[in-house]
């Protein structure tokens, strides 16, 4: 998902020599004779989505300014919104310390896992496959006060024997920063895993030769290499962080903890909806992001250096690292098996209880979930959305990171393009979804109610994910094949479907797999443009957890896992093993 470093080579056959400078004369003229066609079509790539992204956007933030600002006053002269933006702030910085620490933990661990346990590098990954809906809620029935499983557990101990409740409440702001950051951590084991693929082997060997310990050589070596990626991935997970909505909705909302993202879902939800102080409500965090956006932008300066090189990859050491294995095993036993044990126990359950009756175990709330027309529908919903969604952001970003890479000539639509595509990154999707039920609930295009609006702001959201996947892969290839393909009279067509195509085909699955991963979790802003009849899985589950349905709650969290699991084993059937690991 980064930028900031290319991954492995996708195609093991080597580049072709630089063209001389007469060829690469002849190339610059075949590419002239068709500027004017190409400076059409990606001015009309960019306006289009620059209709998607920005409108939205524009609107909020215009109808927040009418009326002498009417909206900013009704959202920031309340008493607690000092207390709402202190609550924001602690939850993306904090969450964002614990998402570094434990992602760049886990990605130099897997650099040192012993050869027979190198299957184990796949399971800091496997947490995203897990919705983030589903494991805050597997973590709500282990951590409840009173019915948690955990905390039964706890109170049998000696120190907490006297308590009827607790010792953890997972309803409180401490909890839900320490579940978000658990959350955030597999994104930025991504973008950390990709900045090691990067580093070379010698460094490593070079300082081990000297004497440095495991310790010394990942503090004097590892991170100052890693600091591109550790900037990048940070900004990232930040954004993720302060425009966190899942966590805040499902466990804040009983116990007043606010932040900025359910403010705007209040604002929107309440009678009549108040769209002026839900735009202003989300300012704080739209500003941010264009500012962290334009930030990397300054920071990465010139891409073509990430160009993939030869050299020795970064491998494990052949010694053996038990404390990698122990370390990488932890994690996957907290993050996914304790949270997946949890909605198991309440699925096969009649009802939640801080005790398993085992002899009352039953799969009716599988039965009943299954044989439910809303239910069945949600599912169907999400999979045609998402499907749909991926096959129009695929061509939409191999264009626009052929803008990016190629499009040298064209420095303001580059500039307008990497702009666009970068925003849904860093603005929080329910910021989206306010933007989407505004615009799209009004002429030219009332579309509220249908898949359409779904699919426009599923669009919306990948986009960057599309692009950004895709742009890597052709920075890794170079330009001599497209040279070398133009100098022999192929067409930009012909070398982008014969040549170009083929050997980003594990970049382009990698950006499938992630892309249907996460629209098939997608909850905020699916939860602000959905409509009694036109749900996804996601905002079924939330209808059930409101209503206090637990046990189907649980089922419906395992029907999502499974339903994404499928998927990914899908992506991995065609696109190999590995898909997971080129993410």
């Amino acid at each position: 998902m980064s930028t900031t470093t290319a991954p492995p080579p996708t195609s093991s056959r080597p580049a072709p020599p630089p063209l001389p400078g007469r060829l690469r004369t002849s190339v610059d003229r075949l590419t002239d004779r068709r500027g004017w066609g190409a400076r059409l079509g990606y001015l009309a790539l960019v306006l289009f989505l620059g209709y998607l992204v920005v409108l939205p956007l524009y609107r909020l933030q215009a109808l927040a300014f009418e009326d002498g600002a009417r909206g900013y006053d009704a959202q920031y002269s309340r008493p607690d919104i000092a207390q709402v933006i202190w609550t924001t702030v602690k939850l993306g910085g904090i969450s964002l310390v614990i998402a570094m620490v434990l992602g760049t933990l886990l990605a130099f661990a897997v650099t040192r896992l012993p050869a027979r346990f190198s299957w184990l590098r796949v399971i800091p990954v496997l947490p995203i496959v897990m919705p983030a809906i589903a494991s805050v809620s597997g973590w709500a029935f282990l951590l409840s006060p009173g019915p948690g499983y955990l905390n039964a557990v706890f109170r049998k101990l000696p120190w907490w024997d006297h308590l009827e409740s607790g010792p953890i409440d997972v309803y409180t702001p401490t909890w839900i920063i320490i579940l978000t950051g658990f959350g955030l951590t597999s994104f930025v084991y991504l973008f950390v895993s990709a900045g090691m693929a990067g580093i070379s082997a010698e460094h490593l060997e070079a300082a081990q030769t000297s004497g440095s310990s495991t310790v010394g050589v990942f503090f004097r070596v590892v991170l100052p290499l890693l600091r591109p990626s550790l900037v990048y991935g940070g900004g990232v997970a930040l954004l993720l962080g302060l425009g966190q909505f899942t966590g805040p909705l499902l466990l804040g909302s009983n116990t007043g903890v606010k932040v900025l993202t359910t403010e705007m879902y209040r604002r929107v939800s309440e009678s009549p909806a108040d769209f002026a102080a839900a735009a202003a409500a989300g300012s704080p965090l739209v500003i941010l992001g264009l500012v962290v956006v334009l930030g990397q932008k300054a920071l990465l300066g010139n891409q073509s250096r990430f160009v993939t090189h030869g050299g020795k990859a970064f491998r494990s050491a052949p010694a053996r690292s038990w404390w990698a294995v122990s370390t990488v095993v932890v994690y996957g036993l907290v993050a996914l098996v304790l949270p997946l044990l949890g909605l198991v126990a309440v699925a096969l359950s009649p009802y939640w209880s801080e005790s398993i009756q085992w002899s009352s175990l039953t799969l009716d709330n599988f039965r009943e979930l299954l044989t439910t027309p809303d239910v069945i529908d949600s599912v169907v919903t999400s999979l045609v959305a998402s499907s749909v969604a991926v096959a129009i952001c695929v061509p939409l970003g191999f264009a626009m990171a052929n803008l990016l890479v190629r499009g040298r000539r064209y420095t303001v639509l580059r500039l307008a393009g990497d702009l666009i595509t970068a925003l849904p990154l860093g603005i929080p999707a329910v910021i989206f979804g306010v933007g989407f039920l505004l615009t799209y609930t009004q002429p030219p295009f009332i579309l509220y109610g249908t898949r359409t609006v779904i699919i426009l702001v599923y669009v919306v959201l990948m986009l960057p994910f599309a692009t950004r996947l895709q742009m890597t892969a052709l920075l890794a290839l170079g330009e001599t094949y497209a040279e070398a393909s133009a100098t022999s009279g192929a067409s930009s067509r012909v070398t982008n479907l014969r040549i170009i195509l083929p050997l980003m085909r594990p970049a382009i699955l990698s950006a499938v797999a992630l892309m249907f991963i996460l629209l098939t979790h997608e909850f905020a802003a699916s939860l602000l443009v959905r409509a009694p009849t036109t749900q996804v899985m996601g905002t079924r589950l939330y209808d059930l957890w409101a209503n206090g349905f637990y046990p189907q709650v649980a089922a419906m969290a395992l029907l999502m896992t499974v339903v994404t699991g499928l998927g990914v084993g899908v992506a991995m059937l065609i696109g190999g093993k590995n898909v997971l690991d080129n993410l």
